[in-house]
């Protein structure tokens, strides 16, 4: 049982190396099975590169939160300010912690960053209709479903090599403060 607490912080452009071992970790591969969010029976290859995770780093408006123990990455999420709403992605927790209510903690300092940093009303992000078991437990955190779809980029690989033939993204919204 883990005896320090959470620090919480922005990430710089020195963090992008471990922060895309830590994201493919999350999502991808077998190491992505020791955790319950894998989304490797739908993707393979990868779910980011360097360039990608860096650009969310250095992005106006918006910010790569590290969560970190004792000096040590255990989780990110990007959070993206869009006029009134704030937009939530790129959530990734070290596989062997889920499951062990990192996340709800992690959430939580997200929502309320955005709403203290820049005064957002609403959070949104997409997920892989596909996920039954992630979208349940965003809705337990008090997200909805709004039935407003998005095709996954088929062709991209730089999203990952498509495993199945009908993935979308839906979006989620949660009203805050």
């Amino acid at each position: 049982m883990p005896t320090s607490e959470l620090t919480f912080r922005t990430a710089l452009a020195t963090d992008v190396p471990e922060l895309v071992t830590l994201i493919e970790s999350a999502y991808r591969g077998d190491a992505s099975r020791a955790g319950w969010t894998t989304e490797a029976d739908l993707l393979e290859g990868q779910r980011t590169d360097p360039a990608g995770v860096a650009a969310v780093v250095n992005a106006d408006g918006g910010r790569l939160l590290i969560a970190e123990r004792d000096g040590e990455l255990i989780a990110c999420c990007q959070l993206e300010h869009r006029g009134d709403h704030a937009y939530f992605g790129m959530f990734a927790v070290r596989p062997e912690l889920q499951g062990g209510g990192l996340g709800k903690i992690i959430i939580a300092e997200a929502e309320r960053t955005a709403v203290e940093t820049w005064g957002a009303r609403e959070m949104r992000m997409t997920v892989i209709r596909q996920r039954a078991e992630l979208i349940a437990w965003y809705e337990r955190r008090g997200y909805r479903r709004t039935g407003q779809f998005t095709p996954f980029p088929y062709g991209d690989e730089r999203f990952g090599i498509p495993q199945v033939a009908d993935l979308e993204f839906e979006l989620l919204v949660k009203p805050l403060g």
